[in-house]
C-alpha cells in the first residue's frame, strides 16, 4: 500500500469548482496544499477590502473615493479565482496525476470540470471587463474633475453687477 490514504487523493474537478465558487478565498489553494499554503491566506485580504468597497459605494454613494480604490480588489480577485479554475480545469488528467496524486491510480475527471471551465470564462470575463470599466470610468471621472476645478482657478467667473 502506498503512503496515500484515499482521503489525499486530489480531484481535479472539485479543485475547478472551488475555485469558480470560492477562490476569491483560497479554497481551491487550501483543498490542495493545505491550511499552511501562504497563497491561499493571501487571496483573503484582497476580497474582504474589494467587498469594504461595495459596501461603502453602497453606503456613501459613488463619490466616496476609497471605494473607488476598494473595489477593484474585489474584481481581481473574482478574475484570478477564475483563472485558477479554468487552469485546474483545462490541466490534463495525467499531469493531473503526476501532481496533485503521484503513486494512485488515475481517474478521468469528466464533464464536471469542462463545465467549471465554461462557467469560469463567462464569469471570469464579465468580472474582469467590469473592473476595467470601473476602474477607468472613475479614472476619467477624476481627471475631468480636476481640470474642471484647475479651470476655474485660471479663470474666475466675472464679478455681477
Amino acid at each position: 500500500m502506498s503512503d496515500h490514504s484515499v482521503t489525499s487523493r486530489k480531484s481535479k474537478t472539485v479543485s475547478t469548482w472551488l475555485a469558480l465558487l470560492l477562490g476569491s478565498l483560497g479554497l481551491h489553494r487550501f483543498y490542495l496544499y493545505g491550511l499552511k499554503d501562504l497563497w491561499g491566506w493571501l487571496h483573503i485580504p484582497p476580497t474582504l477590502l474589494g467587498l469594504q468597497g461595495l459596501q461603502r459605494m453602497e453606503t456613501l454613494g459613488q463619490d466616496d473615493r476609497l471605494s473607488w480604490l476598494l473595489m477593484p480588489m474585489l474584481g481581481l480577485s473574482l478574475a484570478a479565482a477564475m483563472l485558477s479554475a479554468i487552469i485546474y480545469g483545462l490541466t490534463p488528467d495525467e499531469k493531473w496525476q503526476e501532481r496533485y496524486n503521484p503513486g494512485l491510480p488515475g481517474r478521468p475527471s469528466g464533464w464536471g470540470a469542462i463545465i467549471g471551465v465554461v462557467l469560469s470564462l463567462l464569469i471570469g470575463g464579465a468580472v474582469l471587463m467590469s473592473t476595467i470599466a470601473f476602474s477607468a470610468q472613475r479614472y476619467f471621472e477624476l481627471q475631468a474633475e480636476t481640470a474642471a476645478s484647475a479651470g476655474d482657478a485660471q479663470h474666475p467667473a466675472p464679478a455681477q453687477k
